[in-house]
């Protein structure tokens, strides 16, 4: 998807209608559009003020210039502008702040791009030319029609698990590896990393929609999504900690079906939580990770969690994928006496690698982008893979083997953990 102004395109709009405040903007912008073929007349006196009032009466273009230098709060004032804009439109904005927090949060917040004063005419052909690529980029919905929607909900057993670092990396692999446009959807609403590690700006649109989620529709999405990159966008908070969610839960169901309409793939980073207080939000989920260290008492929640998808949400593929996996010497618990007590393998092991870490934390990047060509990371990249193909082949025996969180169940979770706990005396000795 792109940036929260571009979706639809239509025919009967003006390809290009610009609102600047002085002269020499109207002077370099005429040179423009007449080299595009386009009337000049469209260039009209007046900033953000006068392009707010003429669009809400009458139809938005293609590609719109609009100067900010006359705004007090542009960030505050670009929100009037959205209301009136209507999907396909592609804002270009100009201003005289040179100020890089700006342009960032301008970008976030929906502008294409921020021109700084005076225009500078190449700058602005090549930023029109960004914005005609955006016009004619094949819609997720055409793409969506070859192969069914994607969703996956992932899960961490314990807090510090990194469940939320693999959400992020299988979102970026999702729109760079397998090439499908990708939405993250970050409920963690007021501790979420989603957008940190991406480097962005998180918005207000998660926040927004839990206060009005009658406001949740098609272009919603398109306005409140914050873009990471050409495939993937995110929703994201950090709601003031003083401000408890007062919610049913609503907003987030309603949020994942627009998703879906508009999106190939949705990545939901679900805090344990909120699978507690909303289990309905994985109704529509096709496939669960649940993100698990090898502790004692994430082996506990793993055996909780397994227990509440088969109880709760059979039709859920789940993949249980083993992270921070340290040499054995290091490990609390072993593999094979994790799964004996959890009565299933794990999947994927994902190796811990504090120094990757640090480097994508550093860089602002998902740790698959920050780690290309790490030979650690390749579980990963097969965990990516593997989510698509269950996604694509449907229930066939495949995603079966795969496990729908189905273990013995014979032994009780009291049990099962006596048991483990019994031999760590042991194996500390080994150690």
């Amino acid at each position: 998807m792109n940036a929260p102004f571009t979706l639809a395109k239509s025919t009967q709009r003006d390809a290009f209608i610009a609102f600047v405040c002085d002269e020499n903007s109207a002077e370099t912008l005429r040179g423009v559009a007449t080299d595009h073929g386009w009337p000049v007349e469209k260039i009209m006196k007046g900033g953000l003020r006068n392009a707010v009032q003429t669009l809400s009466v009458s139809a938005s273009p293609h590609v719109l210039f609009v100067d900010l230098s006359e705004s007090g709060d542009p960030l505050n004032d670009i929100n009037g502008l959205a209301e009136v804009c209507e999907p396909g439109t592609i804002v270009i904005a100009m201003g005289q702040v040179n100020d890089v927090r700006l342009y960032r949060d301008l970008l976030s917040s929906g502008i294409h791009d921020y021109l700084l004063k005076p225009l500078n005419p190449d700058m602005v052909r090549e930023s029109i030319a960004q914005a005609h690529a955006l016009l004619h980029a094949p819609k997720a919905a055409e793409a969506s029609a070859e192969r069914p929607h994607c969703a996956v909900a992932i899960i961490g057993t314990r807090g510090g698990a990194g469940a939320s670092t693999i959400a992020t990396s299988l979102a970026w692999l999702s729109g760079e590896q397998e090439k499908r446009s990708t939405a993250l959807l970050d409920l963690d609403v007021h501790f979420g990393t989603g957008a940190l590690g991406l480097d962005l700006e998180p918005g207000r649109g998660l926040t927004d929609a839990i206060e009005n989620p009658s406001r949740i529709d098609g272009l919603f999405i398109e306005r409140a999504m914050v873009r990471a990159g050409e495939r993937l966008s995110v929703l994201s908070a950090e709601a003031p900690i003083n401000a408890p969610i007062q919610t049913d839960g609503t907003a987030f169901y309603q949020l994942q079906e627009e998703m879906r309409a508009a999106f190939e793939c949705t990545i939901v980073d679900l805090p344990r939580s909120m699978l507690v207080n909303y289990p309905h939000l994985v109704e529509e989920v096709q496939t669960a990770v649940i993100v698990t260290e090898l502790t004692l008492a994430s082996a506990r929640d793993t055996i909780r969690l397994l227990s509440w998808f088969r109880s709760n949400a059979s039709h859920v593929t789940v993949v249980l994928v083993g992270n921070k996996v340290q040499p054995a010497a290091n490990q609390e618990i072993t593999r094979k006496d994790f799964e004996g007590s959890i009565e299933r393998k794990l999947d994927f092991l994902i190796p811990w690698d504090g120094k990757l870490a640090a480097q994508a934390a550093k860089l602002g990047k998902p740790l698959a982008e920050a780690g290309k060509g790490n030979r650690a990371l390749s579980p990963l990249l097969d965990l990516s893979r593997h989510l698509c193909r269950l996604n694509d082949a449907g229930d066939d025996d495949d995603a079966k083997a795969a496990g729908k969180g189905k273990g013995k169940g014979g032994t009780s979770l009291v049990g099962k953990l006596a048991g483990l706990r019994s031999r760590l005396p042991a194996l500390a000795k080994k150690k």
